[in-house]
Order: C-alpha cells, then structure tokens, then sequence
C-alpha cells in the first residue's frame, strides 16, 4: 500500500493540521496569487509584490513532515535563535542564509535605503526647506496616533506599539529596521503586513485627497525650476546632517547613514558607485526584500492573535499620517496667502515618489498645467528624514523606559 500523504506530504499536511491552520494556508495562497497578478498587471509594485506573491504560494503549499513528526518547510525559520540550531538550519533551509545574515540584522533595510538616497534629489527641499519640514511634520500624525492607540487601547506594550506606528511613516526599510529592534517577536507579521498595506493602500490615498482639498484648491501651480543648488553646498548639507543626526540619535545611525551616504556618492558624482547602488543593490535587496517576506507568510506565523491588531493600527497609521499631511498642506496654503497647493501635504508621507506622484496627478487632473511634482519631491525627502528620527527616538526611548 502506498501512503499518500507522504507521496505527496505537501498535500498530505492538510489532511493532518488543524481547520485554522488549512484554512489559513488556503487563504495565503489565493492572496499570494492575487498579489503576483495585481504586480504583474502593474496595479501593485512589481517588484515587490511579483516575488512576494509567489513566495506566499510556494511556502504555504511546500508543508512538508519533517522528522520529528511536525509540520515546516524547506525555506527559512525566522525564530530558531539558539546556537546549534541556527547553524544546523543554515545548511537545510536555502533561504536562511539571506534571512539570517541581512533580515535579522536590519542590513537588507539599509541596503534598500542607500539605493532610495541614491534615487533622491535633495534640491527641491533645500530650495523650500521650512515648507518641505513642516508639511513632513504634520504627515507623522498617523506614527503619533497609532503609538498611544496601540499603547493605551490595544494592551500592546511600549515596543511593540511604538514598531506598528512606524507603518504611519510608510517607509517600509524603517518598519523593518525598528521592529526588529523594539518588537523582534512581531517582526515577522508587522513586516508583512507593513508591506501589503504600502502597496494596497496607496489606492485609496486619491480619495483622501478629493475628501480633504475640493477640486478648485488642487490645480493650483507651484511650478519652480529645478534650484542651482551647487553640488559642493548639497554634500557638505548632506554629510553635517548625518553626522549631526547619528550624534543625536546613534540607535539609528545605520539607517541615516545608509540614506545619507547614498545622496552624498550622487553629489559626489561618483558614478560607479551610484550606478552600483541604483542598479545592483537596489534591486536585488528589493527582490530578495520581497521574497522573503512572502515566504515568511506561512500560516503558522500569521496564525498569532495579535495580528488583528497589527492589520487595524497599520491601516489606521497609514490613514492618519495622510490626513495629517494634507492638514499640513493647508497650514501652508494659508501661510502663504493661497500660493500653495494643499495637495502636496500627501507627499510628506515619506514613500519616495509614490506619494509625490500622487499628488502631481491630483494636481493635474484638475488643470493639466499644474505642476506641483518639485514642492512634493522637497516634502517627500523631508519625510523620509522625519521618518527616520522617530524610528530613532522611539527605538532611544523605549530602551531607556525598559
């Protein structure tokens, strides 16, 4: 007689598993499906969501019986911690090398930063610095919110609260950066849903903007010139202000200087450099980013009761930090006597460009020649850097309560 379920344990693990787990590896293939199609018709980011998806499908489908009777697989394991058992799952899993040795450590988020500074343009926000700072300061109301709602009414304690409201600053590096630092044990599942939430909810961020600035305020032109900011004034800016930063706030210096370093190489006009970062680094960490996170996606791990409440502060951080944003826009629409248009305060939502596209676009749907595209990429950089201090007083603050 042949034993089927170990033919073919992958199906034979349904048949052995309790209901809520079968049930939830179903769901996490379907989603993984619809997540890699949604990437590959270009509604969601590709280059996330295409390995992401597909990572999701193969590791909640690859259930296999390992030797001592128990259900796993052959990718990863993100809570083996002891020695021995860390250097046995090395030579098994064949993802656990790139896990281990650049997720758990925070390196694969700096490396997805030093290709997003290398990307930035610093200009804009040092031609309207106090506008891009501020509006970058109203768009961490969501971070605010989230930390006391998740702290005060959802039972979390300070680490876990204050790494969930890091999803408000919507970059996704930072999320991973601070929970692995304030909240390891959630790492996996507010990594995950972090991500989802970046590539779904930008959707809706369009209706916020049509709820919060009527139509006649969004074709309001801000069209300046790219500013002749002298290269040698953007890099000497750019390595005081990471100096100055990692001195303020050294928890959280690998980020900045990650960020930092690579605005400094373009300025520097080192061209192999930010041809390595932009074209090499860049992406193969934002691939295997991807991947990794959908093959993190197994059942077991989502399966924890508080992911419910990561879902509902995550969307609540991502929401709040927009509206605080547009408010943003129209602090500064009235401070400059209607010479701004409030839908740049989105931009201060700190994803490098989506959120400075959105808002051109909102722009030029009401009057095509509106151009607003440099006002929001100053806002948007300012995001990333406000987003980056609070991933850092948060991380120097709950270590001090703890």
């Amino acid at each position: 007689m042949i034993d089927f379920t170990q033919l073919f344990p992958g199906i034979g693990t349904f048949l052995t598993q309790d209901p809520a787990t079968v049930l939830a590896r179903i769901g996490l293939i379907v989603l993984g499906f619809i997540l890699a199609y949604l990437g590959f018709k270009g509604t969601l980011e590709p280059l996330i969501m295409v390995p992401m998806g597909i990572g999701m499908m193969a590791v909640n489908a690859g259930m296999l019986f390992l030797t001592d009777g128990s259900t796993g697989t052959m990718f990863l394991d993100a809570l083996v911690s002891d020695t021995n058992g860390l250097m046995n799952i090395l030579q098994i899993d064949f993802l656990q090398p790139i896990y281990t040795f650049t997720f758990s450590n925070g390196l694969i988020a700096c490396l997805v930063f030093m290709g997003i500074g290398a990307r930035s343009e610093i200009s804009f926000m040092l031609a309207r610095p106090w506008q891009s700072i501020i509006i970058a300061i109203f768009a961490e109301l969501g971070t605010f919110v989230t930390l006391i709602l998740g702290f005060k009414f959802f039972g979390l304690d300070a680490g876990a609260a204050a790494a969930i409201a890091t999803i408000g600053g919507a970059d996704g590096p930072m999320v991973l950066f601070t929970s692995l630092h304030l909240a390891p044990h959630l790492f996996v599942p507010i990594s995950i849903i972090a991500y989802l939430y970046l590539s779904l909810t930008y959707g809706g961020y369009p209706y916020l903007i049509r709820l919060f600035v009527p139509h006649k305020y969004r074709g309001i032109d801000m069209y300046i010139e790219e500013p002749e900011v002298p290269a040698r004034t953007k890099f000497i800016f750019i390595i005081v202000v990471c100096t100055l930063l990692c001195l303020l706030l050294p928890v959280a210096s690998p980020l900045f200087l990650s960020f930092f370093i690579g605005m400094a190489v373009k300025e520097a006009n080192i061209g192999h450099y930010v041809k390595i970062l932009e074209e090499t680094i860049s992406y193969i960490s934002t691939f295997f980013l991807g991947l990794l996170l959908g093959c993190l996606c197994d059942a077991n791990t989502l399966l924890n009761p508080v992911v419910f409440k990561i879902l509902v502060l995550g969307i609540t951080a991502l929401a709040f930090s927009a509206i605080g944003g547009l408010i943003g826009g129209w602090v500064m629409y009235h401070v400059t006597k209607k010479r701004f248009n409030p839908v740049v305060g989105i931009a201060g939502v700190s994803c490098v460009p989506t959120t400075a596209k959105l808002a051109q676009h909102a722009a030029s749907e009401e009057d095509p020649f509106s151009m607003v595209l440099g006002a929001a990429m100053g806002a948007n950089i300012s995001g990333v850097i406000t987003s980056a201090i609070c991933a850092g007083i948060f991380v120097a603050t709950v270590s001090l309560v703890h």
